[in-house]
């Protein structure tokens, strides 16, 4: 294929085979990466973003116009009233946790309309772990709608649990378990489920790693707020750190007073020169998207082939930039994240291993050799050590590099032996 890298001959054929049974499929990600292109540089112009913009500020950061216009852009690009774009918040999970103490008060009820939610917001629900800090410690109430046994939305339930809540909270991604990820329409109908039987309920969706991966988002079918992480795709891989909450204008105000403190909300916050890097990775995200979803359609076109059971199918209408393989064992999963990191233009040197990782349940081990340290939004690969021995799989700069990684992850399950299901 190259003269850089070898690959068993039974793997070069079937990757070939792989790459043509997926052509359409790549050219449905194309079309959709146009329009998003194109949805983004209007919002630019529309904005009149300029080199200005770019400027960092300290202290305060008071009067901070790329601040400022990095908001309206996101804002315009996602068809929100309002946003907030920071470069401090840490994680995902703390934008999401900034929203909901944002907007959630003592006696309040929330409801997970899409199961249990992803672990690391376990804790800061209350699920996990008590007097904390929690959400539960705050006298929040949580309820869940379990999906239905073939993993979509049960709607019947949907409606009676959204009677007296505050928010109903709906998760896009899979997370770690082997459901479909939700599109933008199925999202809207368990948003309208909800409020026709609760008007006044708020929409909150997690959208980490559904970014661009379709033509509009949750805020075009009644979410009141979106909430995900620069160092996924809205990052476009330049990012460095940071996270976003676009959605109503008085609810985004809301958690810009929590963010920061009550009364200054917005209005203060020094961007330390991380503007330039937000603005350019939002105008890449498109494109960087596309090349992540290609990567994932490859490698479940691939590992299929090989006799896996992949979620979704490689042809599946796509919603999220993660891919899930069902490895089986311990051993190949061990294998496949350190065949993962051989391709990973940093660290590329290093085995990573299983650990007890901050905020999981069970030992996880991930393969990540980024430019941004636990950005997904590069090639990367992580799994709980649990049954069945999945592993997720996100991210791929280019589609190129990210076809090498999930090639060099395949080597090396073959090189031990186990790349055969049992």
């Amino acid at each position: 294929m190259n003269p850089f890298y070898s690959f068993d001959e039974r793997l070069t054929r079937l990757a070939a085979e792989a790459e043509s049974q997926a052509a359409e499929a790549f050219a449905a990600m194309d079309e959709v990466c146009a329009y998003n292109e194109a949805k983004v540089l209007h919002a630019f112009s529309e904005c009149r973003v300029s080199e200005s913009h770019f400027v960092g500020s300290t202290g305060y950061g008071y009067g901070d116009r790329g601040r400022e216009v990095l908001d309206e852009v996101y804002a315009k690009v996602f068809g929100a009233e309002d946003a907030l774009v920071r470069h401090n918040f840490v994680s995902g999970t703390h934008a999401l946790t900034v929203a909901l103490f944002g907007v959630l008060r003592m006696g309040d009820v929330m409801v997970s309309l899409t199961g249990a939610p992803y672990d690391t917001m376990e804790e800061v629900i209350g699920i996990r772990g008590e007097g904390n800090g929690s959400l539960r410690d705050f006298g929040v109430t949580y309820r869940q709608v379990d999906l239905l046994a073939d993993g979509t939305p049960d709607y019947e339930a949907i409606k009676q649990q959204a009677v007296g809540a505050k928010i109903v909270y709906i998760q896009r991604s899979r997370g770690y378990s082997l459901r479909e990820s939700f599109s933008v329409e199925t999202i809207g109908k368990m948003i309208r489920a909800a409020k026709e039987a609760n008007p006044d309920v708020i929409a909150v969706v997690d959208n980490c790693y559904g970014e661009f991966v379709e033509k509009t988002e949750p805020t075009a079918v009644g979410a009141d707020l979106i909430v995900g992480s620069l160092i996924k795709n809205p990052g476009g891989g330049i990012a460095k750190t940071g996270g976003y909450i676009a959605g109503r204008h008085d609810l985004v105000e809301l958690c810009s007073y929590r963010l920061t403190c009550v009364g200054m909300g917005k209005e203060v916050g020094c961007t330390l020169g991380e503007s330039r890097g937000m603005f350019l990775g939002l105008y890449f995200a498109p494109s960087v998207v596309c090349s992540a979803v290609k990567t994932s359609i490859f490698a479940l076109s691939l590992f299929s082939k090989l006799g896996y059971e992949v979620y979704p199918s490689f042809d599946a209408h796509r919603t999220d930039i993660i891919a899930a393989i069902a490895l089986g064992d311990r051993e190949r999963l061990v294998a496949f994240c350190q065949g993962i990191q051989k391709g990973s233009p940093v660290d590329s040197f290093v085995a990573p291993e299983p650990w007890d990782m901050p905020g999981y349940e069970s030992e996880v081990i991930m393969a990540a050799g980024a430019f941004t340290l636990g950005a997904s939004i590069e090639l990367s690969a992580d799994a709980p050590l649990r049954e069945p021995y999945a592993v997720w799989l996100q991210g791929g700069l280019t589609y190129n590099t990210g076809k090498l990684g999930i090639l060099l992850a395949a080597q090396e399950m073959a090189s031990r032996g186990v790349l055969d299901p049992k």
